[in-house]
C-alpha cells in the first residue's frame, strides 16, 4: 500500500468535503459547487502536500530525501496558491467588474464589448460566450485558508497512520 499517496488523496477529498459545512457555519450562503471549486477554506492543495509531507515523515523519517523533495514541492504549491493564483483570481474579478461598468455605460453587452476589443488583428481569438469567461470568485487562498489546509493535511496523515499501524 502506498500510504503517502493514499494520505494525500484522502486529504484532498476530506478538505473539499468540509468546505461546505465550514462555509455554512461561517454564514457565507454556500452552494454545493464549493465542493468542486478551487479556493475556499481549507485549501485542499495545502492539505494534500501537508499530508504527503507528514506521511513521508512518518514512513521514511525526517532526514529522508523524499521528505526534502515533498517539502520543497509543498512550499511551492502553497506559495503559488496564496500568490499567483490568488492574484489572478482577484484580477479576474476586477476585470469582470470593469467590463460590466463599461457595458452599462455604453449600452452594449459584455459580449459585444469583447468582440470589439478583439477585432484587432494582433489578437485572433474569438469570444463566443462571455459567461464562460467570467470569474465570479477568487481562485487562490488567503494565508488562513492555507494554514487550515496544512492542519487538515497533517490531521489526515496522522489518522491514516494510526489506522495503517493498527491493521499492519
Amino acid at each position: 500500500m502506498n500510504y503517502p499517496l493514499i494520505s494525500a488523496i484522502t486529504a484532498i477529498f476530506f478538505a473539499q468535503a468540509i468546505k461546505l459545512p465550514i462555509a455554512y457555519f461561517s454564514r457565507k450562503s454556500p452552494s454545493i459547487n464549493i465542493v468542486t471549486s478551487t479556493g475556499g477554506m481549507p485549501s485542499s492543495h495545502s492539505a494534500a502536500v501537508a499530508s504527503l509531507i507528514a506521511s513521508l515523515i512518518f514512513q521514511e523519517g525526517f532526514s529522508s530525501p523524499f521528505v526534502a523533495i515533498a517539502t520543497i514541492f509543498g512550499v511551492i504549491v502553497m506559495f503559488d496558491s496564496m500568490g499567483v493564483r490568488r492574484q489572478s483570481g482577484e484580477l479576474g474579478v476586477v476585470i469582470n467588474q470593469l467590463l460590466m461598468y463599461i457595458a452599462n455605460q455604453s449600452k452594449l453587452s459584455p459580449d459585444q464589448i469583447l468582440q470589439k476589443a478583439l477585432t484587432d488583428q494582433s489578437i485572433n481569438k474569438n469570444i463566443d460566450d462571455y459567461e464562460d469567461l467570467v470569474i465570479t470568485k477568487y481562485k487562490g487562498h488567503k494565508p488562513t485558508e492555507v494554514f487550515a489546509g496544512i492542519i487538515t493535511g497533517g490531521f489526515v496523515a496522522l489518522i491514516l497512520q494510526l489506522i495503517y499501524f493498527k491493521f499492519n
